[in-house]
């Protein structure tokens, strides 16, 4: 090995080293298997997540029955588990060839190709971002009476700093954040189990799938950003032990606690962080997992930081990320991004069945040597319809929440006489029919002599 080889090799093991301005650079290896628990564990807590195990709870919706305990938690394992298996897959082909996400999907779909899903990711990471900070700015404003725009400011202004340095603020999340977060979540949980719960009249089986799904949908949501990360592990063994162990322990726990607190709030999820407040040293627990949340703002803006870097490479990643940091803030401050939550939902729908095929592409049919990750990546045309037929299969088996999309959907399953069953789960039967597609598409090309 040559002395400058052996000097560009330490530098991009060097544990201070960050992520390169430009995609023309490579990507340092320095996020150890701890670095990655850290980040993956503060992922997998959210504010929303305590809420949202009302999902789990009512899968038929309010005012509905309730599952028992031990089913919600059953569906809260393996839901998880489904879940965050995706993700760690999805961060494989980015440890391994050491590019980010949307970069990746040049070897599935051509260069030009790509920018179809990379459109697609970056406004439901933008939605997603303005969502958390509305979400920091809410917290806050339940604990004081701040007004809600100065933290709105202060939430934008640390995403975009946090995102300059992506690989210094991931090792402080596992050297500091974490450690406060874990300590808050066992705290409240034994303050919880010591009080006792109050009775719980759900039961039964009814909507387990559903509730199944949903954590699976809350889980492959990071589907699309997880190789922004992985691409920085010392190994694909690391990138795979560390997002798999840090995020579904957390999101088990985080979603154990929201039901714990449902229970206690008789299912008003209005009440959720009230009841957070009422445990003694709950405003504590509370303020640490409140400005923990920044780091889901930063993981949005940075990723969507990433995938603008796919149609334009040579851009600053840091003068990108100010951009959109402002616009991010901007839209926290004018807009109620609640009505949007369905949309975005609807637009992660779309990234379940891509895992499927990228999956059968790159690990089945040879992608792992063949892909062509380069801008002037061939165009693979082909690979564009059993991720349309994937998605198709999503929305027959769940239309979503967007009244008139749903509405579309409803009928296309009436017309074909198409009745989804309780126990179908939207992102398994999407993933099966993409993978089933995909496999479909290669044999066929290969009998025609030609390439997929």
């Amino acid at each position: 090995m040559s002395l400058s080889t052996r000097s560009s090799d330490e530098k991009l093991w060097q544990p201070t080293a960050e992520v390169p301005r430009t995609l023309d650079e490579e990507a340092p290896r320095t996020l150890t298997v701890r670095d990655q628990i850290g980040l993956w564990a503060n992922l997998g807590i959210s504010l929303m997540g305590f809420a949202g195990a009302i999902v789990v709870l009512q899968p038929h919706g309010p005012g509905t029955a309730q599952l028992g305990i031990p089913q919600a938690m059953l569906a809260i394992v393996v839901g998880t588990i489904i879940g965050t298996a995706a993700i760690a897959v999805a961060g494989l082909p980015g440890a391994r060839t050491g590019q980010p996400a949307m970069v990746l999907l040049r070897g599935l779909f051509g260069g030009r190709l790509s920018y179809l899903p990379t459109g697609l990711n970056i406004v439901q990471l933008i939605g997603w971002g303005v969502f958390e900070i509305v979400i920091i700015a809410t917290a806050v404003t339940t604990l004081t009476d701040v007004p809600r725009w100065p933290v709105i400011v202060v939430a934008g202004l640390l995403s975009i700093a946090l995102s300059i340095y992506p690989l210094k603020w991931v090792k402080v999340l596992r050297r500091y954040v974490t450690a406060a977060v874990v300590i808050a979540m066992i705290y409240l949980g034994i303050r919880l189990l010591a009080d006792g719960l109050p009775h719980h009249s759900g039961g039964g089986w009814s909507g387990f799938a559903i509730s199944v799904d949903a954590c699976i949908a809350v889980s492959v949501s990071w589907v699309p950003v997880v190789a922004d990360y992985s691409r920085h592990s010392t190994s694909p063994r690391a990138s795979v032990i560390g997002t798999f162990t840090g995020y579904a322990v957390t999101q088990i726990c985080c979603y154990g606690l929201g039901l714990a607190f449902l229970i206690q709030v008789a299912g008003d999820t209005n009440k959720v962080f009230a009841a957070f407040l009422a445990v003694p040293l709950g405003a504590l627990c509370f303020t640490i997992i409140s400005v923990r949340e920044v780091d889901q703002s930063f993981v949005d803006l940075y990723s969507a930081t990433m995938s603008i870097q796919n149609i334009r490479p040579r851009w600053d990643r840091r003068i990108i990320s100010v951009v959109l940091g402002v616009l991010i803030t901007v839209l926290a401050l004018s807009i109620n991004i609640y009505g949007f939550a369905g949309f975005l939902t609807l637009i992660g729908s779309v990234f379940v069945p891509l895992l499927a095929v990228m999956v059968v592409d790159y690990f089945g049919a040879g992608g792992r040597r063949t892909w062509d990750l380069t801008e002037q990546a061939r165009h693979r045309p082909l690979m564009l319809l059993p991720w349309v037929v994937g998605f198709v299969a999503y929305q027959m088996t769940s239309p979503g929440e967007v009244d008139r999309w749903s509405s579309l959907w409803v009928h296309l399953d009436d017309a074909v006489g198409f009745v989804p069953q309780e126990w179908m789960s939207a992102s398994v039967c999407s993933f099966i029919v993409a993978a089933v597609a995909t496999a479909a598409v290669h044999l066929a090309a290969r009998a025609l002599g030609r390439r997929a």
